[in-house]
């Protein structure tokens, strides 16, 4: 296992001496002679824990911690101080060092406090990356459906999500590939390791290496520091490249090395950084194709392909589409604390014949809106859009919106409670009720939009 860096800040030699002779067989060592040494220190080296004496001649322990604050450098600190100097201990802990130890230092007293800070650390980084894994809200919220395209992908997930096979996920734009990606890294083994998301089609070439591999001190300008790249951050997790087919070919020819030699290099750079990262991809475009017309390269392909995984379009499992449009109606009713009973069967036949070219994330914005439009207890196809099949064959079971294209959903809803109060002539229950909501909803909806 490797060992942890600790940098000593302190300036006093002989000391630093006793301390590195003492800590050396178990962590990694590195030395600053004053606080202003610390983050040009930290710009070089990667570091886990700093040591810090709290008296020293150029720049204090305090005014140390106040300059790592300020550069966004939150890295636990244990600091040093005499006996007689308690008070700046824990003044020094109210701008962030993680705990203190009085001089002379008892060396087993300190080891312990550096494994229980170290300790405390990796269980709030764990945490922050379950919590934020947990916390997370996705395009829809979980793999839904029934259909057999959709039991054959749940198959695949579940002999693919436990091996550390290189995961190919294609499908047309709205059909769930990050979800997909999450989902495999949750279930595979790497599940409490990083889960990075980048998405290729959205940077520039140059940027995209910068985030991809990172970069050291001065490669380029602007480059004012040595910054860590996704694949070093997410090694011992995943790495989930969205939008593979956007990448540019010199920026594929570095992917590939990383997949053959499990390895990589910053830029401006020639350090060789051990890597050890799961890679998923994914794209809507046919790279298959792309590979054999030269447009991307086919050795890559092959190593990205290694277990395809196909999303099929909403129009190729249309028995799924009342499931989802139900599970999309309860999120969206319960959000807009709406009281409704479902979809009405004139509704469901306009969902299932829609073509869906958008696929899922259509679905759900359509879902969104009849919910916000819709006035009785049921969606009917009134609130469907009206390029929808049969869209309008039913009388609306409330006062009609007639929203223009291009509205959004809060000018809609806005325009909505306008009608609503206008044929209730101004009375606030009626209209409450009406558009099945609370009075008090209502008069909260009527001062976010200045209803007057």
């Amino acid at each position: 296992m490797k060992k942890k860096t600790i940098l000593l800040v302190d300036d006093d030699s002989a000391h630093r001496l006793m301390l590195k002779a003492n800590l050396k067989s178990e962590f990694e060592i590195i030395e600053a002679g004053d606080g202003d040494e610390v983050l040009p220190v930290l710009e070089q080296n990667p570091v886990d824990l700093i040591i810090l004496d709290l008296k020293m001649r150029r720049l204090s322990g305090i005014e140390t911690l106040t300059a790592l604050k300020e550069a966004g450098r939150y890295l636990p600190v244990i600091v040093l101080t005499a006996f007689s100097s308690v008070n700046s201990a824990v003044a020094a802990m109210k701008e962030g060092a993680a705990d203190y130890i009085t001089k002379p230092v008892d060396i087993n007293e300190l080891k312990i406090m550096i494994d229980k800070v170290l300790n405390y650390e990796r269980l709030q980084t764990e945490n922050a990356l379950l919590r934020k894994r947990l916390d997370h809200k996705f395009n829809y919220g979980n793999i839904i459906g029934r259909s057999r395209p959709m039991r054959e992908l749940f198959e695949t997930l579940a002999l693919v999500s436990p091996s550390a096979a290189t995961v190919l996920i294609q499908g047309e734009s709205g059909t769930g590939k990050e979800l997909v990606a999450n989902i495999i890294h949750e279930n595979s083994p790497r599940k409490n390791g990083p889960f990075i998301k980048v998405n290729c089609a959205a940077l520039h070439e140059n940027l995209l290496e910068s985030e991809l591999f990172g970069h050291e001190k001065g490669a380029f300008t602007g480059a004012d520091k040595m910054r860590q790249g996704h694949f070093e951050r997410a090694s011992g997790g995943t790495l989930f490249l969205d939008e593979i087919g956007d990448m540019a070919l010199t920026t594929q020819a570095k992917i590939l090395r990383v997949l053959q030699e499990g390895e990589c290099s910053r830029l401006g750079g020639d350090k060789t950084i051990k890597v050890d990262v799961r890679l998923l991809t994914a794209t809507h475009k046919n790279i298959e194709e792309m590979a054999a017309e030269g447009s991307f390269r086919q050795d890559l392909f092959f190593r990205l392909n290694v277990v395809p995984v196909h999303l099929p379009p909403l129009r190729d499992r249309r028995e799924d589409i009342p499931v989802l449009a139900k599970h999309f109606l309860r999120k969206f009713a319960a959000q807009n604390r709406k009281n409704l009973r479902g979809l009405h069967p004139a509704a469901i036949k306009s969902l299932t014949e829609y073509d869906w070219p958008g696929n899922i994330r259509e679905l759900e914005n359509t879902m969104e809106r009849a919910v916000i439009l819709c006035l009785g207890e049921q969606i009917t196809p009134a609130e469907l859009p009206a390029h929808f099949p049969a869209a309008q064959p039913l009388e609306s079971n409330g006062p009609r919106l007639g929203a223009s294209q291009g509205m959004s959903l809060k000018d809609m809803e806005r325009e909505l409670i306008k009608t609503t109060l206008k044929e209730a002539g101004g009375n606030k229950t009626q209209t409450a009720k009406s558009l099945g909501i609370t009075r008090q909803t209502l008069l909260n909806k009527i001062k976010e939009y200045h209803i007057t």
